[in-house]
């Protein structure tokens, strides 16, 4: 059975904090420059844990990833000529 599951972005006022998310979901990237995190949760779970999250003391502001939303098939895309040619050689 496959879980759906959805990012959230969440944007810190400082770094002190970010050991706290792992409770909330899978943290996949933080950045230390940029002031920000990656982290996937159940998409049922979403608006509970963005709420939750928007509450604590040290996040600016939390996104949603609009990934799944995606069409990610797309009908018009014509293969590279080149690029076909070269791995029939085996390069």
């Amino acid at each position: 059975m496959f879980i759906k599951r959805q990012g959230l972005i969440v944007w810190f006022q400082h770094m002190k904090n970010t050991k706290m998310l792992k409770r909330f979901g899978y943290v996949h990237f933080v950045s230390k420059r940029m002031k920000y995190a990656v982290l996937y949760c159940n998409q049922d779970e979403l608006d509970e844990v963005s709420e939750k999250l928007a509450s604590l003391p040290f996040v600016k502001k939390v996104e949603h990833s609009y990934k799944p939303f995606l069409k990610t098939e797309f009908e018009n895309a014509k293969p590279d000529k080149a690029k076909e040619y070269d791995y029939r050689i085996g390069l």
